[in-house]
């Protein structure tokens, strides 16, 4: 049996006795341990082509199959592909021009540093990660309502890739920062992890939205961290993978405990006791105003409590009734998550629980309160996390069928049980008020000998350059999803990764794209594909379409219109009449340059509901992990380039500058035009098509129409 973790003394009656799996399941890939082996040799050929380690491999796979690897792209490709991939956007003509003009050694070297130190490199990467953990600044369910605060999360993750904060930090940031850094301001934010779950708020059957929640994040540390399909165990034992179905509430049990905070704040001590100092005077000057409202308002409060209070089933109702000292930790669960229901703004209380004569009164009491409002202090800056509500935990117990109302077995927290059957080690922190579950788990994931969160980051990181992974199921490391194509590339890769590069993210990327396999042209070649007509032997680069926001931003850039301010809350671009999203309480109106033209990650992210170009172009719904975006082709990509309001304005901005740049002539403009959107001079007859488009019309009209076909053409969507 397999074993990374700390062993404790059987404790549960779930675990009575050690399961037992199947020789065939012991043998499942994934879960051995990480070796490292050795490069192979290579014949003259392969010494010649290889850059690095990783070419080693890959040349190794392709002679096994008689294939060669390609020669490598033209400089002015690469330059335009390792641009377009780390940071998002094109190469500037100023930057290709730098580039291919330099002949010293280490040209690729100094480029691939530039582009990792760019800010655009954490927006464009920090997106890929916000996909796997289903990231959305709204709740979900009908009514979807926004998050004001989840947007500190997404600043977070991408302040995390660009200061390349070791992945296994990153990984304890997101599952554990208040228990295990406590103080870092700047490490909490990354709990927001824990509060991106589907939450229908209003929800009168407590302990079932509890569940759903507790449902959900499970499932999504699964997928992001461990890369198996847990959620099939929910129910029952996985039927293809050797996942219990106790394992499901086994990982669960580590969430237990958690209660939403979304009050929390990065403010330090010296500022929060600042802020209580100077509203405690903001109180006492404006008391007696406030006594009356408390006074007026006292029979409407009372009124909506005892409304809503009744609306809950009878377990909620009588939680309630009980005084704190008696509720047990399962009781103070309920209580936390239905209180928030019936403790509402005064505003709320204005319909009809008041009558005409108070809410007039109430107003009018409002009215004086101003007077004192230069005393109040400016608001903390506020996050939405989770955090342990006390030490003590309720159980967690294996549902059958997954259904609250039929429990069986407690169980404590834990990790696969083909991995290790024991409990974990768990340590309570008095000093925090936090039962230590979360850091438990936190450790876990982050240790080194951990087989799946280890190889799983990596895999990811390669997708995102090759466009599919060594593992082509990113989410599902599992017997139904697929081989690795190179094993022990990935195992190199990953030995690698967390060992003599520190976890750094950026390392990783570094050597990827200094290696002969990822400078390849991307040339189809017939013989080759008759052997591995999918390219998982990687003989050639696999030319792939931008995403949606990278499409966008580089619209954005090449036209002059990118605005790179950098966090803050979601931005509102504009939106076509008659689409899905609607101005109002789901959409609020743009407010100029400052929504039209930020970077596509700040677009607010409606959980049900897409940006409608980045829609058309498969950003996935924030419903569940995205390991890996469809790439479909559909007729309404096509209709949103040629007629969409968004490409339309960028077309022009960009004609605008190119007008700018090469006055009229229009030998000029169509070579400013080119060298802007493909980094390339046109060919002889590419110019001579575009000067006579340009002379079948006004100059100006033509113009834009010229700048929207290179906008929506192949080679401008494309990484080649």
């Amino acid at each position: 049996m397999l074993r990374f973790y700390p062993v404790l003394a059987l404790t549960c009656l779930a675990w009575a006795q050690t399961p037992t799996f199947k020789p065939q399941q012991k043998r499942w890939w994934a879960i051995q341990p990480v070796t490292s082996p050795a490069p192979p040799a290579l014949d003259a050929a392969g010494e010649k082509w290889a850059r690095n380690e990783i070419d080693r491999f890959v040349y190794d796979k392709l002679k096994s199959k008689g294939i060669s690897p390609s020669a490598p792209a033209p400089r002015a490709t690469f330059l335009r592909r390792v641009t377009l991939d780390l940071t998002g956007l094109p190469p500037t003509p100023a930057e290709a021009q730098a580039y291919l003009t330099d002949t010293q050694p280490g040209a690729d070297e100094r480029l691939v540093d530039r582009l990792l130190a760019s800010p655009r490199y954490g927006e464009r990467w920090g997106r890929q990660w916000l996909d796997v953990v289903r990231y959305a600044d709204s709740d979900g369910f009908k009514q979807d309502d926004t998050r004001e605060n989840m947007w500190r999360y997404r600043d977070w993750v991408i302040q995390s890739y660009n200061q390349d904060k070791p992945f296994d930090r990153f990984i304890r940031e997101q599952i554990a920062a208040d228990e295990l850094y406590p103080g870092d301001m700047q490490a909490l934010p990354g709990l927001g992890f824990l509060r991106l779950f589907e939450d229908e708020y209003n929800q009168a059957h407590i302990r079932m939205r509890r569940q759903e929640l507790l449902n959900d994040v499970t499932d999504n540390t699964a997928f992001a961290f461990l890369g198996v399909t847990l959620a099939c165990a929910r129910c029952h034992d996985h039927k293809f993978d050797p996942l219990l179905h106790k394992d499901y509430y086994r990982l669960q049990a580590y969430f237990a405990n958690m209660k939403i905070d979304d009050q929390a704040t990065t403010a330090s001590a010296a500022e929060i006791a600042a802020y209580q100092a100077q509203m405690a005077k903001y109180r006492a000057a404006a008391k007696p105003v406030l006594d009356q409202i408390d006074t007026l308002l006292a029979g409407p409060r009372a009124a909506y409590r005892k409304e809503y209070v009744e609306r809950f089933p009878d377990e909620v109702q009588a939680v309630f009734a009980l005084k704190p000292a008696e509720r047990t930790p399962m009781d103070w669960q309920i209580y936390h998550k239905a209180v928030t229901q019936v403790e509402v703004p005064d505003s709320t209380l204005q319909g009809k629980h008041m009558t005409a004569a108070t809410r007039t009164k109430y107003k009018a009491l409002l009215k004086e309160l101003d007077a004192f409002k230069p005393l109040l202090p400016a608001p903390l800056p506020t996050l939405q996390i989770m955090r342990d509500q006390a030490i003590d935990a309720p159980a967690t117990r294996i549902l059958r069928a997954g259904s609250i109302e039929s429990p069986m077995d407690e169980v404590a927290p834990g990790g696969l049980s083909i991995l290790d059957p024991a409990p974990a080690q768990v340590t309570p922190l008095p000093a925090l008020n936090s039962s230590g579950r979360r850091s438990a788990l936190a450790n876990q994931l982050a240790d080194p000998r951990n087989p799946l969160s280890t190889r799983v980051i990596v895999n990811r990181i390669w997708q995102g350059h090759f466009g599919r992974g060594i593992v082509g199921s990113p989410n599902d490391f599992g017997l139904m999803g697929e081989r690795p194509s190179h094993r022990e590339l990935l195992d190199w890769l990953t030995s690698t990764f967390t060992g003599t590069d520190g976890w750094s993210i950026k390392k990783l990327h570094r050597r990827i794209l200094l290696s002969a396999t990822y400078a390849q042209a991307s040339d189809f070649r017939e013989a080759a594909a008759a052997q591995d007509n999918d390219n998982r032997l990687l003989w050639r680069f696999p030319r792939r379409r931008l995403e949606s926001e990278a499409i966008r931003d580089s619209m954005l850039a090449v036209s002059g219109l990118l605005d790179s301010t950098m966090g803050g809350p979601g931005v509102f671009p504009a939106v076509p009449k008659g689409t899905e999203i609607q101005e109002g309480r789901h959409w609020r109106k743009s407010t100029g340059p400052a929504d039209e033209y930020r970077a596509s990650v700040y677009i607010f992210a409606r959980r049900l509901v897409r940006y409608p170009m980045l829609q058309s172009f498969d950003t996935p719904l924030a419903i569940e992990s995205c390991g890996r975006r469809q790439e479909t082709v559909t007729a309404d990509q096509a209709l949103e380039l040629m007629n969409g309001d968004a490409a339309a304005n960028f077309a022009r901005a960009l004609a605008q500058r190119v007008a700018n740049d090469a006055g009229q002539s229009p030998s000029a403009l169509v070579d400013r035009a080119f060298r802007l959107t493909m980094g390339r001079a046109p060919t002889t007859e590419e110019k001579q098509r575009s000067q006579s488009f340009l002379a079948a019309r006004p100059l100006a009209e033509s113009l834009d129409d010229l700048c929207l076909s290179l906008l929506s053409s192949s080679e401008f969507l494309y990484i080649d």
